[in-house]
């Protein structure tokens, strides 16, 4: 499958946290965090689970930067 969206990183997932509907999927990205937030039927459908190489897609309208006081 090829996609638009050129924010596409290659990683591991480090840990699944299920909830009711909406699953966190943490993934180690070069050594980085990053958590997605995906619905459970998406984590089943495609099979994701601890040690699965999957790519992260980012696709975003809006950054946000903070800055410390």
């Amino acid at each position: 499958m090829r996609i638009s969206a050129r924010n596409q990183l290659p990683g591991r997932v480090s840990g699944v946290r299920r909830g009711e509907a909406i699953a966190n999927v943490e993934l180690d990205v070069g050594g980085q965090r990053l958590v997605a937030s995906i619905t459970v039927e998406a984590v089943d459908q495609l099979g994701i689970a601890e040690g699965s190489e999957v790519f992260a897609v980012i696709k975003a309208s809006d950054v946000m930067v903070g800055v410390e006081h």
